[in-house]
C-alpha cells in the first residue's frame, strides 16, 4: 500500500473528507485529489501536517513503506518532547558506540536488580 492509500484509509476510518483535510492542513484540495487519482504520494514536508490533522503518528502513515527484506527487524520508540524518556534518548544519540554499550549494560543491570 502506498502512502497516499494509507492516508485515504485513515481518513475514511476517521470520517475526514478531502475538503476537511485540505482546510486543516493548508494543502490544496486539488493536490489531495491528485494523490488519489494519480496514485502519487504527498511530499515529505506535508506528512507532519497530515499526521497532525489525522491524529496519527508518521509511523502509522509510513509503516508499509519501511523495508523489511534484509533490513532485520525494525522497531520504534516514540517519546514525547519534555518527558524524561525523550531527554535520555536525545542524550544517548550523542554518545559514541562504546559508551552506548556501557549505558545499555548499566540499564540491564539496574533492571535485573528488581
Amino acid at each position: 500500500m502506498i502512502i497516499s492509500e494509507r492516508i485515504f484509509k485513515i481518513m475514511e476510518t476517521k470520517g475526514i473528507t478531502q475538503l476537511e483535510l485540505a482546510s486543516q492542513t493548508g494543502i490544496a484540495q486539488s493536490t489531495i485529489s491528485d494523490w488519489k487519482r494519480k496514485k502519487t504520494n504527498p511530499s515529505a514536508d506535508k506528512i507532519m501536517a497530515i499526521c497532525g490533522v489525522l491524529d496519527v503518528s508518521p509511523f502509522d502513515v509510513l509503516q508499509d513503506t519501511i523495508p523489511s527484506k534484509g533490513a532485520g527487524e525494525v522497531d520504534f520508540l516514540i517519546a514525547s518532547q519534555g518527558t524524561p524518556e525523550y531527554d535520555v534518548l536525545k542524550k544517548m544519540e550523542k554518545l559514541n558506540k562504546k559508551t552506548k554499550a556501557e549505558v545499555a549494560t548499566y540499564v540491564k543491570n539496574v533492571k535485573n536488580k528488581k
